[in-house]
C-alpha cells in the first residue's frame, strides 16, 4: 500500500512540476524586443507582388528529365531587377548553371558565419481541382496561390525582401551571412545544393548557424495543443531503399508451382509491413512532447511527465497516427512492385522496392539485419539502392537553437516552440559537414489542411503570414549580428 501511495504521489508531484514552454516571454530579452522585431520591412503589398511574379516562372524540376533552364534564367533576371540593393552590395555567384549563392561579408572575420538555405525550383502541378491556376501567382482571398507560395520560393523572396530592407536603412552585418538558393532540391539537390556546399567547404568555411525548409508553425495540428506550434527541425530522418527480387520457373498458369515470384515477393512485402522495426519515444519526439506538456490538458500533461511509467503507453498512442508514429520509429514503405507480363504466363521474375526513413539513433545496418530477419527466405534476394544516415540533432540548449528559438518568440510571441524531427531529407543534408547547427524551419502558418497543400493542390500562402515571414528573416539577421 505504501509503495502504491508512493507512486501516485511521485507521478503527481513531477505533473505539477513538469518544465515551463521554451522561450517564455518572461525569458530574459530586453523588454523592448519581446514581441516585436527591427522595424525595417518593405510594403507588404509590393512584397506580395513580387513573390507572385516568381511563382509564375515555371521552374519545375523532375526525376530523369533535363532541367528547362530558360525559366530559371528569366527567374534570376526577375530578382536582380527586384532587388537592386542585394545585387549591388553582396558577392552572387552562379553555381551549377542555376543555383545562387549570395555573400554578405561581415565586419568581423573572427565571427563564424551564417547561412540561409531555399531552393527555387517546384514539383509539377496538374491544373485540375486547382482554385487557381498552379502558375497563376493570383493574389485573392488574402493569399499568394500557386507553385512554390509554400515550397520554397517563399523563403527565396523572403530573405531576399529582408536583406533589401537592411541594406535601405544602412544595416551592416558583423558576422557574414551567406543565402545558398538551389534549383533541384525537389529531386535530391545534388547539381544545385551539393555543389554550393563543396564550394563552401573547399573554401574552409564553417557556419555558427545553418537555416533551412522543413518544419512550420502548425495550429490544430498536435492533439491537446490550443496554441500555435512552431516546431523547430533539430534533425531529419535518413532514409534507405533496397530492392527485393524472387525468381521462379516460368510457364502458362494454368499449371503453377506452389508459389510463383509474385507470391513469394507479396508475402515478403507484407511481411515487413506486419513487423516494422520498433518504435521508442526518445530524442527529438521525447523533446517535443516535453516542451509542450505543460500546455495539454492534465492526462496527457501527467502521462508525459511520467515517461518513466508511461512511456510504453505513450508509444502506443502515438502509433496510432501515421503524422506521430513517423516520429518514433524508422518508417517502412513499399513503394513499387512489379512482375509479369500477361495474365496466364507465370513470371520467372517480379521486384519491389521499400523505403526505410530512418530515425536517429537507427543506423542501415540495423535496417539490413530487421529485413533479412523478418523475410527470413532465401529465395528473396536484397540489394541496397540507395541511402543517407539519419542527421546529427542540435540540442535545445545549443547557441543555434537559442538564437532560432528567441528570434521566432520575438515576431511570433503567441506560439510555443518545440524541437521537431524532419520525417524527410531537405537541401541541408549536403552541408552537414559545414555545421553543427542546422536547423529547420520556416515560419508559415499552418493548419491541418494547409499540410495537404504542400506537393498538392491549391498551394498558397497568406499575405499577412508572408509579411511575417519576411519580418522573421529581418529579425534573424539582426539578431545574428
Amino acid at each position: 500500500m505504501l509503495s502504491l501511495f508512493a507512486v501516485v504521489a511521485a507521478v503527481l508531484l513531477r505533473t505539477a512540476l513538469v518544465a515551463p514552454p521554451l522561450f517564455a516571454v518572461s525569458d530574459d530579452l530586453p523588454a523592448r524586443q519581446q514581441a516585436s522585431a527591427v522595424p525595417v520591412l518593405p510594403s507588404i503589398d509590393e512584397a506580395a507582388r513580387r513573390l507572385s511574379r516568381a511563382i509564375t516562372f515555371r521552374t519545375v524540376t523532375q526525376e530523369d528529365r533535363a532541367i528547362a533552364p530558360e525559366p530559371f534564367r528569366a527567374l534570376r533576371d526577375f530578382l536582380r531587377e527586384s532587388f537592386p540593393r542585394v545585387h549591388g552590395g553582396l558577392q552572387r555567384e552562379i553555381v551549377g548553371e542555376h543555383s545562387l549563392l549570395f555573400v554578405w561579408p561581415g565586419s568581423d572575420s573572427t565571427l563564424k558565419p551564417a547561412l540561409l538555405l531555399a531552393h527555387m525550383d517546384v514539383v509539377p502541378a496538374d491544373a485540375d481541382n486547382w482554385t487557381r491556376p498552379p502558375f497563376s501567382g493570383a493574389i485573392a482571398d488574402g493569399f499568394i496561390w500557386g507553385r512554390g507560395a509554400l515550397d520554397n520560393k517563399v523563403s527565396v523572396l523572403a530573405i531576399l525582401e529582408a536583406a533589401e530592407a537592411l541594406l535601405a536603412a544602412g544595416f551592416q552585418p558583423r558576422r557574414s551571412l551567406y543565402f545558398a538558393f538551389g534549383h533541384d532540391e525537389e529531386i535530391g539537390g545534388n547539381d544545385g545544393a551539393r555543389r554550393m556546399a563543396e564550394l563552401l567547404a573547399e573554401r574552409g568555411l564553417r557556419f555558427e548557424l545553418v537555416l533551412e525548409e522543413g518544419m512550420v508553425i502548425t495550429e490544430g495540428v498536435v492533439a491537446g495543443i490550443s496554441s500555435p506550434l512552431a516546431a523547430v527541425g533539430v534533425a531529419e530522418k535518413g532514409y534507405l531503399t533496397v530492392k527485393l527480387s524472387a525468381r521462379s520457373p516460368g510457364g502458362h498458369s494454368s499449371m503453377p508451382p506452389r508459389h510463383t515470384a509474385v507470391s513469394l515477393l507479396s508475402t515478403a512485402v507484407a511481411a515487413l509491413h506486419r513487423h516494422p522495426l520498433p518504435g521508442q519515444l526518445d530524442g527529438a519526439a521525447r523533446d517535443m512532447l516535453a516542451a509542450v506538456a505543460r500546455e495539454m490538458p492534465f492526462m496527457q500533461r501527467m502521462a508525459i511527465a511520467n515517461l518513466w511509467l508511461m512511456s510504453p503507453l505513450v508509444e502506443r498512442m502515438l502509433a496510432r497516427s501515421p503524422a506521430t508514429d513517423a516520429l518514433i520509429r524508422t518508417t517502412t514503405a513499399a513503394t513499387m512492385i512489379s512482375g509479369g507480363s500477361k495474365e496466364n504466363v507465370l513470371p520467372d521474375h517480379a521486384f519491389a522496392t521499400v523505403n526505410f526513413r530512418i530515425k536517429p539513433g537507427d543506423t542501415r545496418d540495423r535496417v539490413l539485419t530487421h529485413v533479412r530477419e523478418v523475410i527470413a527466405d532465401e529465395r528473396i534476394k536484397i540489394a541496397v539502392l540507395t541511402g543517407l544516415p539519419a542527421s546529427p540533432v542540435v540540442g535545445v540548449n545549443s547557441p543555434a537553437f537559442q538564437l532560432l528559438g528567441r528570434t521566432i518568440r520575438q515576431v511570433f510571441p503567441d506560439v510555443l516552440i518545440a524541437p521537431g524531427l524532419v520525417p524527410v531529407t531537405t537541401d541541408s543534408k549536403h552541408y552537414r559537414a559545414l555545421s553543427e547547427g542546422i536547423l529547420r524551419f520556416v515560419p508559415m502558418r499552418m493548419g491541418p489542411a494547409d499540410l495537404r497543400r504542400l506537393h498538392g493542390v491549391d498551394e498558397r500562402i497568406g499575405v499577412t503570414n508572408y509579411g511575417e515571414i519576411i519580418q522573421f528573416y529581418v529579425q534573424l539577421m539582426h539578431n545574428l549580428n
